[in-house]
């Protein structure tokens, strides 16, 4: 356990610590960002299926 606590102070004193939160925090913008994209996307295509079918079925 000391071993580890040991490890965890160096990689905080260290610059990767910063480091990985600067990445945690831009790959959690990427993700929302393309959350948002496949919403958009994925209501626009149902809106467009909806519509075809509407059409056919008349």
């Amino acid at each position: 356990m000391r071993q580890f606590l040991q490890r965890l102070l160096k990689f905080a004193k260290s610059q990767d610590g910063p480091t990985a939160v600067e990445y945690a925090v831009m790959l959690a913008l990427i993700v929302v960002i393309c959350l948002a994209a496949i919403k958009t996307v994925g209501s626009k295509a149902s809106t467009t299926f909806t519509n075809t079918a509407n059409s056919l079925g008349t």
